[in-house]
């Protein structure tokens, strides 16, 4: 049995979002696919285009009524709100012949309680029944309407050109290169190594970073001076 009442599934704050957005530009026609290119309500673009015929805005083929012209051209916030509340009552005029003007103030439950009883719907759809009235009872002035939940990228602070987080695990080791020439053992066959002195060059090749800063070449230094001067 197909629900009296409309609802979305995809939360209230896409009912907010859309009267919100039709407040400033409402196009001639709004269809599905006008939703999908403003990115409202994915996936569930149909559940507010039958919010918006339920509440008188929009006609069974998606034009925009004399009711909305009326209504959405308003620009003062005091006026909007009063003339989409005329709109929301005369929807729910069921809801408003039972509990009079205090329908706008009835709790969660008690609307509950009502949308399952008028239209026979599980406990899941009469809260989304709820929720929806709901936001447009705060969209005419009845409540603060809820927000759209907005998703934030994952990820930690972004370490920049100069932070020394960044630059400690950047920072290279220093490279020491040995070079221990071949000498001869004496007997002139330039096999081996002489049994008397040895000679030892050692040449030390260090890759600053170019974006460190003075603690870090002293953190470098002071490696070199303890692990190979000392040594």
């Amino acid at each position: 049995m197909a629900s009296k009442h409309p609802y979305t599934s995809s939360g209230s704050g896409a009912v907010v979002q859309t009267i919100t957005h039709l407040k400033k530009s409402f196009p001639v026609t709004v269809t599905a696919d006008t939703l999908k290119k403003l990115g409202i309500a994915p996936n569930n673009e149909t559940y507010i285009i039958g919010i918006l015929r339920f509440i008188g805005v929009l006609d069974d083929g998606g034009n925009k009524t004399s009711k909305a012209t009326s209504v959405f051209t308003k620009h003062n916030a005091e006026d909007f709100q009063k003339g989409l509340s005329d709109l929301v009552e005369s929807a729910y005029k069921d809801l408003f012949a039972l509990h009079g003007k205090d329908a706008w103030d009835l709790s969660t439950d008690q609307l509950i309680s009502f949308f399952r009883g008028a239209d026979h719907t599980s406990d899941l759809v009469g809260k989304r029944q709820a929720q929806t009235f709901r936001a447009l009872a705060a969209l005419s002035g009845h409540g603060e309407p809820p927000k759209p939940i907005v998703t934030k990228p994952a990820g930690g602070r972004k370490a920049t050109k100069g932070d020394p987080a960044k630059l400690k695990k950047s920072a290279p080791t220093p490279v020491v290169k040995t070079d221990m020439p071949a000498t001869s053992n004496g007997n002139g066959s330039g096999s081996g190594v002489d049994r008397g002195d040895v000679g030892l060059t050692v040449r030390i090749e260090i890759n600053l970073p170019a974006s460190g800063d003075q603690e870090t070449y002293d953190r470098i230094f002071k490696s070199i001076r303890e692990n190979l001067l000392r040594g």
